[in-house]
């Protein structure tokens, strides 16, 4: 359930015992699985307000009750770094309503990722897809750590996600399968995001490591 840098993503994802929830993005990354989630408000069907250029028309993000993912305390006082949580939670979002909606050419996930990345976040997806497979349980990602370029132009985040309870289901024969035993449930994202030109802060990379959390 684990979202990570691409090149890597795919082989994790192919093993058969595997549980594979994340997000992708462009980058290396150095360990094999990941989730994403936690705050009650990204449990709601449509795209959360961001305080990043407020003007602009973003799509509607749905995502089912039978994935809770959730976001822990993803708020600054600082409003450019909590336009920066904004952007990076509805990427999350995306990627993850992608495979349950079984579409990896989700124009949700192009809105929120960076040219130079959409095609590993599509790679992601795919890995469920291809395989028949969506995401239930749930997914919470907690201590968020934002900080924004001095140009205002690129922003670093990292944050935390739990995979305890998340589980994918096979489309078909309807299996239910979760991380195996023994597995660390506690992944580290970092993703560096770059604001476009309407002002919509986009992942540009992707890195994850599992175990370098807890809770």
């Amino acid at each position: 359930m684990a979202r990570r840098a691409l090149t890597t993503a795919a082989a994790a994802f192919a093993t058969a015992a595997a549980l594979l929830l994340t997000a992708c993005g462009g980058g290396d990354d150095s360990s094999s699985d990941d989730i994403k989630g936690a705050d009650s408000e990204s449990s709601s069907p449509s795209a959360s307000a961001s305080s990043a250029a407020p003007g602009v028309k973003r799509p509607e993000i749905t995502i089912p009750s039978s994935f809770q993912l959730t976001f822990q305390s993803w708020t600054s006082s600082d409003p450019g770094e909590q336009a920066v949580l904004d952007d990076a939670k509805e990427e999350i979002r995306a990627g993850y309503a992608a495979i349950i909606e079984n579409d990896p050419d989700s124009e949700a996930v192009a809105f929120y990722d960076t040219v130079g990345v959409r095609g590993q976040t599509k790679q992601w997806i795919k890995t469920y897809t291809d395989k028949n497979l969506t995401v239930i349980g749930k997914l919470p990602a907690f201590a968020p750590k934002v900080t924004v370029a001095k140009t205002g132009k690129g922003a670093s985040l990292s944050y935390c996600t739990d995979e305890t309870e998340a589980k994918t289901k096979n489309r078909k024969t309807s299996k239910v399968e979760g991380n195996p035993a023994g597995t660390n449930p506690y992944v580290r994202y970092s993703v560096s995001l770059a604001k476009n030109g309407q002002g919509v802060w986009q992942n540009a990379s992707v890195h994850s490591e599992r175990g370098a959390c807890s809770k």
